[in-house]
């Protein structure tokens, strides 16, 4: 995830400006001492992850539970070690897409910020880089904005195809009640492919690894989500400009309120909508203009950017978790 809010001083150049926009400078790095915070939190982010981790190879008690366990034995952490190894890769993946991406065009930006959730059952709240400074136009905007779920989603899919051939099928209801997750569908797709899952007929009891690509795909799909701030965002800035993108943003944030009631009494989407809609309010639900704002982004951008909303659409679940 990036996010980008410019302070209401820094207003972009005219409108009626023509000519190509001018090279801008490398961006400088920051040296080590950026690099401090954002590494004790990606250590920080890996333990909680690993912790979360060993909910989906010894599920048998609760979180709280497993946490009692845990300072009993460390070293049952190791059997979270494959959740938060894979899940901490695709994570980090995205993030550094983000990154090389506002490096290739000279924009200023953070390293990445992971945060930690201990005793949860993904381990963190996601990752983001703040961007610090206004993008030069609409192909910047949509490189940097596309990059970070490309990148996260290249490491997705191997471990998903790993992940589900090791995962256990049995027939379908004989999970009891336990908490179950929603399934995308590419993560049924590959299911039926890779170890013949009929989840008409049957339940999967999911790897680690699955479920790690399971959260992959949960935060790909999130940020893809055509709303302000968040990557889908950005492209749908790149694609349709400034006034339908804000259509477009309110009708989306609109309809994921909605959808967080198809999995009443777990309202899954509903704090982060409105999150998202608190965030919008702040800047009138305008996304922030490029510099050079007239400017197209070409055919071949306009064939990722329809790429990336049928990866939002094979990646979502409307309803991520329920009681089975």
């Amino acid at each position: 995830m990036s996010s980008n809010f410019p302070s209401e001083s820094s207003n972009p150049s005219p409108q009626w400006f023509s000519g190509a926009p001018e090279p801008v400078p490398a961006a400088i790095p920051g040296g080590l001492k950026e690099w401090r915070l954002p590494a004790v939190l990606f250590v920080a982010t890996f333990l909680s992850m690993t912790f979360a981790g060993i909910f989906y190879s010894e599920a048998d008690v609760g979180m709280f539970g497993m946490a009692l366990r845990v300072l009993a034995d460390p070293s049952l952490l190791l059997r979270g070690l494959p959740f938060s190894f894979t899940f901490i890769m695709i994570l980090l993946a995205h993030e550094m897409g983000h990154f090389f991406a506002c490096r290739h065009y000279g924009i200023r930006c953070t390293p990445p910020f992971f945060i930690p959730f201990p005793i949860s059952y993904a381990g963190t709240f996601g990752a983001f880089i703040r961007i610090k400074a206004p993008f030069q136009h609409k192909r910047a905007l949509f490189d940097v904005g596309i990059a970070g779920p490309l990148a996260g989603f290249i490491f997705v899919i191997p471990a998903l195809i790993i992940g589900i051939a090791s995962s256990q099928i049995i027939p379908k209801g004989n999970l009891g009640d336990s908490l179950a997750f929603g399934e995308p569908l590419l993560f049924r797709w590959l299911g039926r492919l890779v170890i013949g899952y009929d989840p008409s007929v049957q339940d999967m009891i999911a790897n680690p690894i699955a479920m790690a690509a399971w959260f992959g795909l949960l935060a790909t799909s999130l940020n893809l989500l055509p709303i302000w701030q968040l990557d889908g965002g950005h492209i749908a800035y790149a694609l349709f400009g400034r006034e339908r993108q804000k259509r477009i943003s309110i009708g989306a944030a609109l309809a994921l309120i909605l959808v967080s009631f198809a999995g009443w009494p777990i309202p899954s989407y509903l704090a982060f909508a409105c999150l998202i809609l608190f965030f919008g309010m702040r800047f009138h639900f305008y996304h922030p203009p490029t510099v050079w704002d007239h400017e197209g982004i070409g055919r071949g951008r306009e064939f990722l950017g329809i790429l990336a909303f049928v990866i939002l659409f094979i990646s979502f679940t409307p309803v991520p978790v329920y009681i089975a």
